[in-house]
């Protein structure tokens, strides 16, 4: 039998590991299925709000909850990691020739930072249970890229609630968390959920430049400034191009105005975060002028090397056809000729904005 304060001053001092070890939140949540949590999920995927995204579909089952991902789970860890801005995520708007990429890419690449930490804790819990006399216990360390509900489960697990745009907000860390999860055999008392603070606020959903926002605490991935520059590889829909203004990668305009924001700290932030200053306002005409070589080049371990040059250069077009600056027409019109027809039409569309 399990001794309850055994697992009680374990709890207490993974907390304080994952806090050396750069994790700035950190609760426990149960493993088994929430059937609030899943029915949402399932209205979700009905409604086809996952666009081109058919893994969330095809995986649902093991979204519903961490058992059915990993049925010896008894336990899910949630933890968050600070990407907190120095700079103003609004600072580019009335800069059209530059490019807008999203604060969370604007370093290096957050799986590889967040993953080595949690490997670092999850080989910490399994040794200091051994060590304590609670036996063998398995572990699965996970973020962003396995069928796991990060959001849903932090909240769970008390690191804040899931605001009005969907994402986890933080009464401490504001918007601006990465989350990982480690699941584990190991039984742990769950911690209490964070209440929904949002109260009548409406920021997030009425900054969205694309009416992503059906309804309060959902979001429409197809109408999504986020989904449509990173996740669909056609051609971005003509109804919202003007839209994206010059965001090339990415959008934080929901969570750049929670009011929450103004108790995030930079400081807490990881070094692998700060932003590297050839991506914080980079020029559109150097940006369309990149070959495959010398994308891979420029991003190399960043995020925003995963959705290759073609749809990176669409995004540029996009944006160059928005900037009204007429001295990018000969870089747009030289890629009217691209090999890949989805940037072709990208620069064709960018030469009828910019001839008006």
């Amino acid at each position: 039998m399990v001794n309850e304060a055994t697992t009680i001053a374990l709890k207490h001092d993974l907390a304080a590991e994952a806090q050396r070890l750069g994790f700035v939140a950190c609760g426990v949540t149960a493993a088994g299925e929430d059937a609030r949590r899943a029915s949402r999920l399932e209205a979700w995927l009905d409604a086809g709000m996952q666009g081109d995204m058919a893994w969330m579909a095809d995986r649902a089952h093991h979204r519903r909850s961490p058992e059915g991902l990993w049925p010896e789970a008894r336990s899910v860890i949630a933890l968050g990691m600070s990407y907190a801005p120095t700079l103003d995520p609004h600072a580019l708007e009335g800069v059209p020739d530059r490019g807008r990429i999203s604060v969370y890419a604007q370093g290096q690449d957050y799986h590889d930072t967040v993953k080595k930490a949690l490997k670092a804790l999850a080989r910490w819990l399994v040794a200091e249970a051994a060590r304590r006399g609670l036996g063998e216990i398995g572990v699965k360390v996970f973020v962003d890229t396995a069928p796991v509900m990060e959001k849903p489960l932090g909240a769970a697990a008390g690191l804040g609630w899931q605001g009005r745009h969907s994402n986890l907000v933080s009464r401490e860390h504001g918007s601006w968390l990465f989350l990982g999860s480690i699941y584990t055999t190991l039984e742990l008392s769950p911690d209490a959920p964070e209440p929904d603070h949002c109260g009548s606020c409406m920021a997030c959903q009425q900054a969205c430049p694309t009416g992503a926002f059906p309804q309060p605490y959902v979001v429409d991935a197809r109408r999504c400034i986020s989904y449509l520059t990173i996740e669909l590889k056609e051609a971005i829909p003509r109804e919202f191009r003007r839209a994206l203004g010059n965001r090339i990668y990415g959008c934080d305009d929901c969570l750049a105005v929670c009011p929450w924001n103004k108790f995030a700290d930079a400081a807490h932030r990881m070094k692998a975060f700060l932003p590297r200053a050839e991506l914080t306002a980079p020029r559109l005409a150097e940006l369309l002028a990149l070959d495959d070589a010398g994308f891979r080049r420029l991003f190399s371990g960043s995020p925003v090397k995963r959705i290759g040059r073609n749809r990176f250069v669409r995004n540029c077009l996009y944006a160059a056809g928005n900037s009204g600056d007429a001295t990018l027409a000969p870089l747009i019109k030289a890629l009217t000729g691209d090999p890949d027809p989805v940037v072709a039409e990208a620069a064709t569309w960018a030469l009828g904005e910019l001839s008006g």
